[in-house]
């Protein structure tokens, strides 16, 4: 990785010599790196290697380098890694092109490809960046479904990305009403910036003036490229094409509290053409202002706590709800009240409840009233913190509307950095530089829901108006709506058939589904390849009662006398068998405790049920036995502890265990000068087919085992091995005596127990009544 950091440090010397430098302005450049991670099929989010870095403002040029090596040695041909890349929000992909939810709505975003046999490096440019953030998103091709077993080799990848900027530290302002003179050639053009206030309504940029020093000033062309705006990928700068002697571009909605980036760039080869500009913007409508006492707010908060008046405001009629939705007046004052103005800006409480979890409501309670008349404008801020969730907005219209028909409807528009003040039929719901989302509630469809995965790091306005067929709205004025808005972490909570994760890329958190039993797409709604409700009985009732199979095990060591052992494949057995009953990916699942405890437990007595069969396999003494036992127990379920999915952890006791039976072995084998076991009918009838169903179940576990196949090739596992240990155990030591209590109770048992008195205490000594005579 040391070369690509290099290379990286190359990245901004050839960045100064391509671009050339701007004679006007000061750059200076910055170089920022991640460290390299290591790169997964996609098979959900949870794939993608997240990377996020930050433009600052100003930043004339950006340059990424991306570079993938490989982890090791081996050939494993070759893999394309594709790299998306999205500016203000986390990438929203589709690289299986699935389906969506309902109401979801996304936008693609960049995407590149780059092909990588051992290593391989490439890089993306971009002219006068977006400020903020900025996300990277990296992952091999979709996952095959090959379920690869921890610690063997495998191909492995590992993406870093590397920034370099060049960032001008001062751009000249462009003030309202101002003229001020600039000069643009061909490799060298004129940046500047202005201020956008909030409220801004329109924004006007026009350029005068043009020379390209041939004649006398105003005799020239304006051979100019008017750029307004940053390029977001997504959404790019408003292009005007300028010739004459003057050009203007207009914005209507432009951002509000922003700094907007000017570019007017020179068509003429080899000329500097002279200019003078000047912009003007114009406040369309601004809210009532409320003051400066802050005390209205707080009584405001404690009479909305918790929604205690949100039922009262639903049962009241719309035009009351207006009232106490904007100022608190009474009906009759309403109609004035709309006269007067022409936005009415609704104060909108903030309440984060968790991780990705934000509500929004109306400080006045949730109802809010729409007019014909005047657009209602409500503000959400987003914070980097609430990109990595999904924005949700449901409309609802107030029941107590009986008066609308089905010729009006309410329409709204979610935007952001600016909102659309002016709401038709006709109108999009779009700003100047970037896109909103539109909704429509009606007496035929009263509510409308929008989800948002990802959204941008901004400030969202919803804008609501009341919308009627004919020119008039009539005796409808007022109508009541309940605007609902909240980050929620994912899509619907991943529904019946998925799970909500949180992921982490260093310091910001994101949310993504994990989708189970067949079921795909971002919210776990795309059913192409869900699996049936009888297949997901089938895959528990396998993969289950083929533990069963231990029964036979348990058996023949409980008659052979191995009692331990019988133990230890009892334990194996239950917990393997709830074990998959609670691990199933759809809806037959039964889980009697945690589901880590039943993997635990699982885990670790497959693994002992191994290590028990091969030492009693050696036959060793039993306190040598017993102690080997109980040893290994305790170092396997450390191991477990620490990785219980790690290949050592299986191979280390087995490996282990077959050492001390072999070195056992050879030991009788020497000192009896004959093979061990000795019997011929031992090697072919019991341990070479317990060695072939050990061998045939380690690689059916091991390589064939897919996420399809998963349910009968694990059950196959379990047969296999449980069936093994049914040939593998030695049979009963013919020097070995019973149990105690067995001999006791089949000789001496006695339905009646006869105490006798010796001096002071009780006992019964049968020698000494062996010994009696008379």
């Amino acid at each position: 990785m040391d070369l690509y950091f290099i290379l990286g440090l190359l990245v901004v010397a050839l960045t100064a010599t391509t671009f050339g430098d701007d004679e006007q302005l000061t750059f200076v450049s910055e170089l920022s790196s991640k460290p390299p991670q290591k790169l997964s099929k996609y098979g959900w989010y949870g794939n993608v290697r997240l990377q996020r870095f930050y433009i600052p403002k100003d930043t004339a040029i950006a340059r990424w380098l991306f570079s993938v090596t490989k982890g090791h040695t081996f050939q494993c041909g070759q893999h394309n890694v594709t790299i998306h890349i999205r500016w203000g929000a986390p990438p929203v992909i589709n690289p299986t092109v699935l389906a969506f939810s309902n109401a979801t709505l996304w936008s693609p975003c960049l995407s590149l490809t780059l092909p990588v046999t051992s290593h391989g490096f490439t890089t993306f440019n971009i002219s006068n960046p977006a400020s903020g953030d900025w996300y990277i998103g990296a992952h091999l091709p979709e996952d095959d479904g090959r379920i690869e077993q921890k610690g063997f080799p495998s191909c492995s990848y590992f993406f870093q990305p590397q920034l370099s900027i060049r960032r001008a530290v001062d751009t000249p302002i462009l003030q309202q009403g101002t003229l001020l003179q600039q000069t643009a050639a061909p490799d060298k053009p004129a940046r500047l910036k202005l201020y956008v206030p909030e409220f801004t309504s329109s924004l006007s940029i026009s350029v005068a003036d043009c020379s390209s020093g041939e004649g006398e000033p105003g005799s020239g062309n304006c051979s100019l490229v008017l750029r307004l705006g940053s390029t977001s990928l997504q959404e790019g700068p408003v292009t005007v094409n300028c010739s004459g002697l003057s050009c203007s571009a207009t914005l209507s909605s432009p951002p509000w509290d922003t700094w907007l980036r000017v570019v007017v760039e020179s068509n003429r080869d080899n000329r500097t053409v002279a200019f003078s500009i000047v912009s003007n913007y114009t406040v369309g409508c601004k809210p009532k202002s409320v003051g400066l006492t802050a005390d209205d707010d707080f009584n405001k908060l404690r009479g909305n706590s918790s929604y205690i008046n949100a039922t009262s405001a639903v049962n009241s009629s719309g035009v009351a709800n207006s009232s106490v939705a904007f100022c608190n007046e009474s009906p009759s004052l309403l109609i004035p009240l709309l006269a007067s103005a022409c936005v009415w800006d609704i104060p909108v409480l903030s309440e984060e409840l968790d991780v990705l979890s934000l509500r929004f409501t109306p400080v006045n309670g949730p109802n809010v009233s729409v007019t014909d008349t005047h657009p209602t404008l409500l503000t959400y801020h987003l914070q980097t913190q609430a990109t990595g969730g999904t924005l949700n907005l449901q409309l609802t219209l107030n029941n107590t509307n009986e008066t609308m028909g089905n010729s009006s409807s309410v329409v709204a528009c979610l935007s952001p950095w600016a909102p659309v003040l002016e709401l038709n039929q006709s109108q999009s719901c779009r700003t100047a530089l970037f896109r909103g989302y539109s909704v429509y509630v009606s007496a035929s469809v009263p509510k409308a829901v929008v989800r948002l995965p990802f959204p941008y790091s901004a400030t969202w306005y919803l804008t609501l108006q009341l919308i009627c067929n004919g020119s008039d709205c009539g005796n409808l004025s007022v109508v009541s709506v309940v605007p609902e808005v909240f980050i929620s972490a994912c899509v619907k909570d991943c529904g019946i058939y998925g799970e909500c994760r949180l992921l982490r890329s260093y310091s910001y958190l994101y949310a993504a589904c994990v989708c189970k039993a067949g079921w795909n797409g971002w919210g776990c709604t795309d059913d192409s390849t869900a699996q049936s409700y009888s297949r997901q009985i089938s895959a528990t009732l396998l993969l289950t009662l083929s533990n069963l199979f231990f029964l036979p095990a348990i058996v023949v060591a409980v008659r052979r006398y191995y009692i331990a052992e019988a133990s230890v494949y009892l334990f194996t057995m239950f917990f393997s068998t709830f074990y998959h009953a609670c691990d199933q990916p759809g809806v037959a699942v039964l889980c009697i405790m945690d589901y880590d405890t039943l993997q635990y437990c699982d885990f670790l007595g497959s693994v002992c049920s191994i290590w028990v069969t091969i030492l009693c396999m050696a036959r060793i003494r039993d306190t040598f036995k017993y102690t080997l036992f109980i040893l290994g127990a305790l170092l396997i379920a450390m191991s477990m502890q620490l990785d219980r999915k790690g290949l050592w952890n299986l191979l280390g006791p087995i490996l282990c265990a077959i050492l001390i039976m072999v070195t056992f072995w050879v030991y009788r084998g020497v000192r009896r000068r004959h093979c061990y076991p000795p019997s011929w009918k031992r090697w072919v009838f019991y341990l070479i087919p317990g060695v072939l169903c050990a061998l045939i179940g380690v690689c059916l576990y091991i390589f064939t085992e897919t996420a399809d196949n998963y349910y009968y090739v694990h059950s196959l596992w379990h047969i296999l091995v449980a069936s093994c240990v049914v040939f593998l155990l030695p049979p009963e030591e013919k020097n070995r005596e019973g149990f105690d209590w067995d001999r006791d109770w089949s000789l001496n048992w006695r339905w009646s127990w006869r105490p006798q008195v010796c001096g002071y205490t009780l006992c019964q000594s049968s020698k000494d009544e062996l010994y009696t005579v008379t």
